[in-house]
């Protein structure tokens, strides 16, 4: 059962719930931590929790039948996932990596689906969170026909900014060049010289393994 302080810190939709869904919300979650590069799951698994990123970054991918993989989403903390597999139990369609070490928080599916089947405040975030996704999907698929190397990683690292997925978050992450490739697709030469043009057209600010977002209407749509 996770601390009534930490799952608020970690999760703004528990905090418009009421006590008692709050409390079932609650005994619901456990964490799990992964190291670096470890795979969470792979395609067909039945990874029978709702999950939060806590604290790390994890990619979301897919290998096609020739081996290509492709990235769906990089999520970072404050990222609640999966709620489509659960409600359906079915095994999941995409794999799970944690990109740096990664603390998850784990809703069992009875808690997620008491919530789901009881609580108007738990559906409404769960609206806004599938039209977010389905939004960043639908860009996805352009992304990877209309964009080059530098819009991809401008249409990612806005992604991990996007203010009904992460309300909380400032503008500042701590992220590799190496883990934002990893993201976007592309090598961590290419992600540099991304980064570099990006930071000259002032939509981002370069520091010391950190990126300050300056313009992030700009940066999600670089490219257009």
């Amino acid at each position: 059962m996770i601390d009534p302080q930490e799952l608020r810190a970690i999760a703004a939709w528990s905090r418009d719930l009421p006590p008692d869904e709050f409390e079932e919300a609650r005994r619901g979650i456990t964490l799990k931590t992964f190291g670096k590069g470890a795979s969470i799951c792979h395609v067909g698994d039945r990874l029978e929790s709702w999950t939060g990123v806590a604290e790390g970054l994890v990619k979301m991918a897919t290998t096609s039948k020739t081996g290509k993989s492709a990235t769906l989403a990089g999520m970072r903390a404050g990222a609640w996932f999966g709620e489509g597999t659960v409600i359906k139990a079915e095994p999941r369609r995409y794999e799970l990596v944690a990109l740096r070490e990664t603390r998850l928080a784990l809703m069992r599916r009875s808690s997620f689906m008491w919530l789901f089947e009881h609580s108007a405040a738990f559906n409404r975030f769960l609206v806004h969170q599938f039209n977010e996704r389905l939004a960043q999907f639908i860009a996805l698929a352009e992304t990877e026909r209309t964009l080059d190397s530098t819009g991809r990683l401008a249409r990612n690292l806005a992604w991990l900014f996007n203010p009904t997925l992460y309300p909380d978050l400032d503008r500042t992450i701590a992220i590799s060049q190496e883990e934002l490739g990893m993201l976007a697709g592309i090598s961590r030469q290419m992600a540099n010289q991304g980064l570099a043009r990006l930071a000259d057209l002032g939509l981002i600010e370069l520091g010391h393994g950190s990126i300050t977002i300056r313009d992030l209407d700009r940066l999600s749509r670089y490219g257009e």
